[in-house]
Formats: C-alpha cells, structure tokens, sequence
C-alpha cells in the first residue's frame, strides 16, 4: 500500500512527508458543489486508509476547505499528520470578482461563502493569513506553507511574502515553506531567488506534461528543493482522453487529447489502466517528495488508491519512450 511507505525528507528540514498526500480543492466546491457532510467523509476515509497529508488553501471554496479539513483531522493526533495550507489571498467581504477563477463567466467554485479573495502578499497581510487559516481550521499550525499562484505578483511573493514565510520558519510557527502553482517558470525564479524547502508543482510534472523538466525539476535537484507532485491526472484527461475531457481545468484541445490518446494505447497494450500509469508517474523522480490526489468522493478515492497497487511492467515505460511520448531524461518507475 502507498500509504505504507516510508515518509521521505522535505528539502533540507527535519520534516518528512508521506509519499501520499490528499489534496482539498475539489472538496471546497470545486467545479461542484458538496456538502460539508460529504465532503468531510471523503476526508474521513483517506485518513482511514492511513492518508496523514492534507493540502488546502483560503482559496479553495473561499475557506470551506480548510473549515472541512479542520472537522476531519480534529479526530486524529496532530503529531500523526502533515499539513500544508497556503498565503496571498485574502477571505474579504465585499472583494471583486477575480477573472482568473472564472472561465466563460462560471466561477469554479460553487455554492461559496459571500468573502471572496483578495490578493495580498505583503509582509503583514501573510502573517495575517496564516492566523485566519489557523482559526478556519481550527489547528495549532501547519506544517507547510506555500506562496500561492504569485505568478502576476512576483516580486512582492519573492520580498514581502517570502521573509514573511522565513520569519515564520525561524520562529518554529512552520517547518517548511514554499510556493504552489501551476506554472514551473515562475516557481523556478523563486526556487533561484529564495530559500524554500518545497514546491507544489500542479500540472508540470505528469505523464502527459514534463515541460518542468526544462527548468524547475533540475534546480530543485541542484538545490535540494522538495516537490509535491499536484495535478496528476491533468485534470482527468489522463483518466479519459475523450472528447470533453478537461486538461488546466478547461476542455482539452486536440493535440492534448491525442497525446493522451496515444499514451493510453501504450498502456493497454500491457494491460495496464492510463491512470494507474498516470498517478505512479511522478514519484520515480527523486526530487518528488509527495504526490496529491484530489478524489471527490469515497469512491474516487477507493478507485485512485487502488491505481497505486496495478503492477506496471518497465516496457510500457520503454515504449512511451521509443514512441516518443516520454524524453529520455525523464526518470521511470523501476
């Protein structure tokens, strides 16, 4: 089982993280509505699979997230688990909307709180939200934080927002610190201009996508930077790569899906389910600490956790080579 394996270092620091992780978007209404009923039910069965990481954010259903997590983990010894949440947004009465949470004028999180997000990566204002998701939550402290989606805020995430983090880190309020995005450009400028022991690198680093290996995974090899592998499945295109299927939240284009397509033919070739291939992926780079998954339900989650066991013969590997649709740097399960 995935969540037996032994826990791996985080960066440089005393902390280590398991190799499972579960990710909380979706459970704060993410393209879907849900109850916190069910939502905290979800929760409740990875932490009854033995799941001890959690990642959340303000963000994600503008504070449900980290509200539903609080609910779950509040039955489990803190010591036992890893906690990430993240800084640069606000929860504000009155905020106007932010486009990039919208796509064709339908935000993606539904059924929300009237407090929207605002951005704020100064100094005080990520203190200030550190202290705000402590009490959503309802815990003592996170063991992670990371700068969230700075990508258009970069040089106040890499100054203001940064030494905030740092500070909190040399106090002991946090053990380690990092930033979270979805593009691998800006999360190396930061890796290259900060101290940070992590990155949760959402989308870059899976089976379809490994334009990180450009730039962010050999840095954080050189530096010895932990990445936390978010996004694996692309947004369910390397569930189902048909028509409809979404890649960055949106419908994927053609040449997504026919890149996906073509993966998925190698793997039933040997039997084996794209997705299965897909979420055990990203854990044979070394610098990948942790990989998320992010199951809507009980039954998502049963499902992904049961891709962790399919047995995957190193050919199919070979072969997404030889065809092309793996580079040759790129490091393979064994």
């Amino acid at each position: 089982m995935i969540t037996a394996a032994p826990p791996v270092r985080v960066g440089r620091t005393d902390l280590y993280a398991p190799r499972l992780g579960l990710g909380t978007a979706v459970l704060g209404n993410f393209q879907q509505a849900l109850s916190d009923e069910d939502a905290v039910a979800v929760i409740d069965r990875a932490l009854g699979h033995g799941i001890r990481y959690l990642d959340t954010a303000p963000l994600y259903g503008h504070g449900l997230a980290e509200q539903r997590v609080g609910r779950a983990v509040a039955k489990v010894p803190r010591d036992e688990l890893v906690i990430s949440t993240k800084v640069g947004r606000l929860l504000r009465e009155g905020a106007p909307p932010d486009e990039s949470q919208f796509h064709e004028g339908i935000p993606f999180y539904r059924d929300v709180p009237s407090a929207g997000p605002v951005w704020d990566f100064s100094y005080d204002g990520v203190r200030r939200s550190v202290e705000e998701s402590l009490e959503r939550a309802g815990v003592d402290r996170f063991d992670i934080l990371h700068l969230h989606d700075p990508d258009n805020h970069l040089a106040e995430a890499g100054t203001a927002a940064y030494r905030a983090l740092r500070d909190l880190r040399s106090e002991g309020t946090v053990q380690a610190i990092g930033a979270g995005m979805n593009n691998s450009a800006p999360l190396a400028e930061l890796v290259r201009s900060c101290d940070l022991d992590v990155v949760l690198l959402a989308g870059r680093y899976t089976l379809l996508d490994q334009t990180s290996m450009n730039d962010l995974m050999p840095l954080c090899a050189e530096r010895g930077v932990s990445v936390v592998a978010g996004g694996v499945f692309n947004s369910g295109v390397l569930v189902d790569p048909t028509p409809g299927a979404n890649f960055d939240y949106v419908p994927a284009d053609d040449e997504v899906l026919a890149k996906a397509s073509a993966i998925q033919s190698v793997c039933r070739r040997h039997g084996v389910p794209l997705a299965a291939a897909a979420v055990q992926f990203p854990l044979a780079h070394p610098s990948v600490c942790t990989v998320l998954i992010g199951p809507r339900t009980v039954d998502e989650l049963d499902t992904d956790l049961a891709l962790f066991d399919v047995e995957i013969p190193p050919q199919l590997w070979v072969d997404l080579r030889r065809d092309g649709l793996l580079g040759d740097d790129v490091p393979t399960p064994q």
